[in-house]
């Protein structure tokens, strides 16, 4: 595994000359990073500056140092929502420099070995259905959470949904002009979104023109300046509480592997304009990188942002360059124009996660549709994943994700699993057919295998195996090109039981298409013997030559053997 140093070595050879387009590009990005990570920030009770500094160092090492060249690595809101859960499970305020700095220190590391371990894989058994509940929860979090900063009214209960449906009663009670001001920045974003042009910067611009004209009109509502102020500096080295660590080494893996899920999502929908390929674990390995070295200046965990990045590619990023120049001009605005963002008001920043919050929902509604038209299992899978999401603290909604998900894989393992006839005509052709109920005296059947040899899907297999009760004389073969190298143990037992089944009643069982490692498990297991002689005819390159093979020797032994043909005294009854 690189080390970050030889990362950022390759990132700085790799850079090229940045394009115009990535240098407007990173300004955008910069300046969108002003909202997006002080709203983040503060939804989840942590100081918005915190926000801010998760849009620099983090920024700037992940573009670095990424396989995926436009990912913008930074705060998002699932990331907030499941630190702040993570720290106040642990009893740390969250609001404390060293117990942030531990923590996104802590993910970093978990991130980096995950990738060192060549984990990316594990991403792929998250199901659909899970992540979709998962991101919707975490919207209707976003939006549950700004209630307050919108409208003035804090709601009451003890979820989200309660929350939400406490917001709606009490309307009476919203402040007029934080209501206000969250409407006009709704408006204002709709009218800029719908000029093509302006759709990348349109949250931008709704920020800039609705708090212009607050402080125009003097209106009295909520300021940044109310909750924390903004230095005009970089951000500075803070040391981690080491003291707190074993109160988060749990908790550091949840963050990781909801900030490593979002971050999957981003090569396959980003493609690298240089036409180099994305590697997952080298993603892995950069957010690592990013959180090591931003959580000792004051940076929030982060990882790949699917919305930064969005925002990005349409502003015109071409290289590595857009990601680092967005962080290089957010910590320029940070450091000159820190005073102006104080300036910001509350329900701006309300009005702005509303939105967000609204188009993240939006953009699931075609996945939670496709969920509900799948199956009940998934649908099923993605409500309790929503419901959890609402109800539970994140660490654990994500936990309960990950079992539906392994339960998911399970079944739909266990489901597909069958057998499939294969004929082979006059012609030579193979043809598929439904498995026979039952063998017949001195005929050869062809089964083919399909599955993975999960111990869940051998009783359906089993139960689609032919009966041997009148199997004198018969054969069976099994064509098995698709079982693992290393199949299940219960795979060998249930082959071990129906030669065995198959030999007592003068019949034989023959394993084709079979790979050289699984030939030698089998010769260890004991199972090639059972088989005998000829009963494993190892895979070809030509995909039906030991199928062929197989079948012609089957029909000599089966007319040797039918019960047409006497067998001698003594003879014993197993086949040779």
């Amino acid at each position: 595994m690189p080390g970050p140093w030889t990362a950022l070595r390759r990132g700085a050879r790799r850079l090229g000359k940045p394009k115009p387009s990535d240098l407007g590009s990173g300004a955008v990005t910069g300046l969108f990073s002003i909202p997006e990570g002080m709203a983040y920030a503060s939804i989840a009770g942590f100081n918005p500056v915190a926000g801010l500094y998760a849009g620099v160092v983090p920024a700037i090492v992940g573009s670095l140092t990424s396989r995926t060249v436009l990912m913008v690595t930074t705060l998002t809101s699932a990331i907030a929502l499941t630190s702040q859960s993570v720290l106040s499970e642990a009893g740390l305020d969250p609001r404390d420099a060293g117990n942030v700095a531990l923590l996104t220190v802590m993910v970093g590391a978990v991130m980096l070995l995950m990738g060192a371990l060549r984990l990316g894989a594990v991403m792929s058994f998250v199901s659909n259905a899970v992540m979709t509940g998962f991101s919707t929860g975490i919207a209707l979090q976003i939006i549950a959470g700004v209630l307050k900063d919108a409208t003035g009214y804090k709601p009451h209960g003890h979820n989200k949904l309660h929350q939400l449906g406490d917001w709606l009663w009490h309307i009476g009670d919203w402040q007029l002009a934080a209501t206000l001001t969250a409407l006009a920045t709704i408006a204002v974003w709709a009218l800029a979104r719908a000029v093509k042009r302006l759709r990348p910067v349109a949250l931008l611009i709704a920020m800039v023109a609705v708090t212009a004209g607050v402080v125009l009109f003097g209106t009295d509502v909520e300021s940044v300046k109310d909750i924390a102020s903004i230095p005009a500096a970089l951000p500075s080295f803070t040391a981690p509480d080491f003291s707190a660590v074993p109160d988060l080494a749990w908790g550091t893996v949840s963050v990781a592997l909801v900030a490593l899920a979002q971050a999957a999502g981003i090569a396959p929908s980003m493609p690298n304009p240089d036409g180099t390929r994305s590697d997952i674990n080298g993603d892995f390995r950069s957010q690592g990188y990013a959180n090591l070295a931003g959580g000792l200046f004051q940076a929030l965990p982060s990882g790949g942002s699917m919305s930064r990045t969005g925002v990005a590619v349409s502003a015109g990023a071409r290289t590595r360059w857009a990601g680092i120049v967005s962080g290089v001009f957010l910590a320029l605005v940070v450091l000159l124009c820190g005073s102006l963002a104080e300036r910001i008001p509350m329900p701006v920043i309300g009005g702005l996660i509303l939105v967000v919050g609204g188009e993240l929902i939006r953009g699931k509604r075609h996945d939670i549709l496709l969920v509900f038209r799948t199956s009940w299992m998934s649908a099923g899978a993605m409500v309790l994943t929503f419901l959890a999401t609402t109800q539970l603290p994140l660490q654990q909604a994500i936990v309960l994700g990950a079992v539906l998900s392994l339960l998911l894989y399970c079944a739909q393992s266990a489901r597909q699993a069958k057998l499939v006839a294969l004929v082979r005509r006059d012609s030579g052709r193979w043809e598929t057919a439904e498995p026979p109920k039952a063998l017949t005296p001195g005929t050869v059947t062809v089964l083919d295998y399909a599955g993975s040899s999960f111990f869940a899907e051998l009783p359906r297999i089993e139960t689609q195996l032919p009966a041997t009760d009148e199997a004198r004389g018969a054969v069976l073969i099994l064509a098995v090109r698709t079982l693992p190298d290393v199949p299940s143990s219960a795979m060998l037992g249930l082959l071990d039981r129906y030669a065995n089944a198959l030999a007592d009643r003068g019949g034989r069982l023959v394993l084709c298409g079979v790979h050289p490692s699984l030939v030698r498990l089998l010769e260890r297991s004991g199972v090639a013997a059972r088989l005998g002689d000829g009963g494993i005819v190892p895979a070809a390159t030509d995909l039906f030559g030991p199928l062929d093979t197989a079948l012609d020797d089957a029909r000599r032994w089966a007319s040797a053997h039918s019960p047409e043909q006497p067998r001698p005294p003594g003879s014993p009854r197993r086949p040779a």
